[in-house]
């Protein structure tokens, strides 16, 4: 077997690709815009094709040179303050690129399973009735990003509906980890920390609110729920993946203090707070586990401890 996981340079795409070599059940190929794999471990047990996903002929040209019985989509635009800030390049990213993979497959008549990566973001605006929020929640999206996923899912569906294609779907629940981009609130948090321990910043913190609760996953589970879903999933549906669990955001900066010997001030940042931001989410992920046994194995306090380990070592 031969997956193909595109944005594989990317925060999951990497743990991916990680999580697929330790099992040795398929060969793995990569789609990047960058002519290199960038983490050195993956460097000689991947084969890369650089490509241009928002590019239909670029699209076509990768996924032909895979072949792949099966590919990851997890490439596009992760950032919903960036899609404040640049709506249109977020839809054509997002966009785009899932619908060259579908055209691509459909043209040269590859059978490839997809699976399709969206996110919670696309339930967006959730009333507290809609707790904890399974997959038959409204999807009333807050941001261009949660828009352009909403999308993306229902392109998948369509061209399965339409076409036969054999796409799965899957939303995510806040997904946090090791080399997560420090754009994402606990890389943000681990990073300053780091760095005024190093002496290369003040010892004050600047922070959004802080007060908001979310559902937080290990990526490292996340993607065995992605390889799962590939195996078990079925053809036209969607996924929630998450923990069930909510933690509150003051509680995740407390871990990372806690872990640092350093007194540091946090203030509050205007800038770094959102438009609109939800105060509690919780995921109900029964689905997901029915159909492929998964639950999550990495508590919180580990990753965090992960994390923070890590931009230690970064800086």
């Amino acid at each position: 077997m031969r997956a193909l996981i595109t944005g594989i340079n990317g925060f999951v795409g990497s743990h991916l690709a990680e999580y697929l070599l330790q099992q040795g059940a398929c060969e793995i190929w990569g789609v990047s815009r960058s002519s290199s794999i960038d983490l050195i471990r993956l460097r000689g047990q991947v084969t890369l094709v650089q490509a241009d996903l928002t590019d239909p002929e670029s699209t076509a040209r990768a996924i032909v040179a895979a072949q792949p019985d099966m590919i990851f989509h997890l490439a596009g635009q992760p950032f919903v303050p960036e899609s404040f800030r640049d709506p249109a390049a977020t839809m054509a990213t997002n966009i785009l690129g899932a619908l060259h993979i579908f055209l691509a497959l459909i043209a040269h008549r590859l059978p490839a399973r997809v699976l399709v990566v969206g996110t919670n973001e696309e339930y967006g605006k959730i009333q507290p009735e809609d707790l904890p929020i399974n997959e038959h929640a409204p999807l009333r999206p807050t941001s261009p990003y949660g828009v352009s996923k909403v999308a993306q899912g229902m392109l998948g569906l369509q061209y399965h509906l339409s076409h036969g294609l054999d796409v799965v779907r899957v939303r995510p629940f806040t997904h946090i980890g090791p080399r997560q981009n420090e754009r994402f609130v606990t890389a943000a948090f681990a990073r300053q920390i780091a760095r005024i321990e190093r002496g290369l910043q003040p010892p004050v913190m600047q922070v959004g609110n802080l007060s908001a609760c979310r559902d937080f996953t290990d990526v490292r589970d996340v993607v065995r729920a992605y390889a799962l879903l590939m195996r078990h999933g079925v053809a036209g549906e969607v996924y929630n993946v998450g923990t069930g669990q909510a933690v509150m955001i003051r509680d995740m900066l407390d871990m990372l203090l806690a872990e640092s010997a350093t007194p540091i001030e946090v203030q509050l940042s205007a800038d770094l707070m959102r438009p609109i931001d939800i105060p509690l989410v919780t995921c109900d992920a029964r689905k997901l586990r029915a159909c492929t046994g998964w639950s999550p194995t990495i508590t919180i306090s580990q990753t965090m401890r992960d994390v923070f380990a890590y931009w230690r070592d970064a800086l």
